[in-house]
């Protein structure tokens, strides 16, 4: 299966971008619905919508690079039958570019600077609240019994890596009030605009304690199902790095800390493994990757090895449970 992947580039000041013969330039802020209409409706046949936001000094061709390996997984993983309550998987992805730097470059007290300022200085969390609102707006009701199990019943999924994390808690902090989907024991908020089903982020590269203090906010956050976050002993960018620039240790190395609500602690399982609903069914969910992102390259260890077949056994687990 061919992945489906549409990129959406946001500039430095977080504003979108849209190209042209002439390059990449803005696009003004009465035009965000119209540009989103003319790019970014979802297609009939998907049965889950996927939002990834990729991590620090990831250029595009990475970018699109992760993605295109995290679904092939999830492809293999679903053709092995494993998912008795997914009766479809057919994904549509939007894949967010952001201003993440290039290799060499950029401290990381200046990238978490600028991952911060994308939203409370920029544009990005208007233009992401907007795109998530469009995006579930558009998307087929997977609340609605005539189209439940069917190819019209969409699920939203928000997806992300890093830094790349940073920016999704950011953006969702900009929704108001929306409808509700079956799956999770989690009431959808009553006042946003619209609800995602999961939110999975792979090694956060934020203080342990971001959730109840940074990005507090999330407690009644357009999330309809958990937010699990993942983490490994060898991810040495949010270990040992992320150590010396906050002083305390962060989310990717250690797992969530203190939280609004708590914190179901549990280990990643391996393929042959299901995860049962309720180890996943809570707001937040630490998962402890160190037996399987293992992988010491360069300075940040196993902090990008999370393109691997239990992650997408993770992540197609959260979709199973959604319905």
């Amino acid at each position: 299966m061919s992945n489906h992947v549409h990129t959406v580039h946001l500039g430095d000041d977080g504003r979108l971008l849209e190209e042209t013969v002439t390059g990449l330039r803005p696009v003004p802020a009465d035009r965000l619905l119209d540009h989103f209409a003319e790019e970014l409706t979802p297609p009939a046949w998907a049965t889950d919508l996927v939002v990834y936001a990729h991590g620090w000094r990831t250029p595009p061709e990475d970018a699109r690079a992760m993605v295109d390996g995290l679904l092939a997984h999830t492809a293999e993983r679903y053709a092995n039958g494993a998912y008795p309550g997914l009766p479809e998987w057919r994904p549509w992805t939007v894949l967010l570019c952001w201003p993440s730097g290039k290799r060499g470059n950029l401290r990381y007290r200046t990238m978490r600077d600028r991952a911060h300022a994308l939203s409370t200085e920029g544009h990005a969390g208007h233009v992401l609240g907007t795109l998530l609102g469009y995006v579930d707006g558009r998307r087929g009701d997977p609340a609605a019994p005539p189209v439940l199990g069917t190819r019209d019943g969409q699920y939203l999924h928000l997806v992300g890596h890093s830094f790349g994390c940073r920016v999704l808690c950011e953006a969702v902090g900009w929704a108001a009030e929306g409808p509700e989907t079956l799956g999770w024991s989690m009431p959808g908020p009553p006042d946003r605009p619209f609800t995602a089903d999961s939110m999975l982020l792979f090694q956060m590269a934020a203080p342990r304690d971001a959730f109840a203090d940074l990005f507090a906010g999330l407690g009644r956050a357009p999330l309809h199902g958990p937010v699990v976050a993942t983490y490994a002993q060898a991810d040495l960018a949010t270990g040992f790095w992320h150590e010396r620039a906050e002083k305390r240790t962060g989310i990717g190395h250690a797992g969530i800390g203190t939280a609004p609500a708590p914190v179901s602690a549990i280990r990643m399982r391996g393929t042959g493994e299901p995860y049962p609903r309720e180890e996943l069914d809570h707001r937040f969910v630490s998962v402890d990757a160190s037996d399987v992102y293992v992988r010491r390259g360069g300075w940040s260890g196993a902090h990008s090895d999370h393109v691997r077949p239990e992650s997408a056994h993770l992540l197609l687990s959260l979709a199973e449970h959604a319905r």
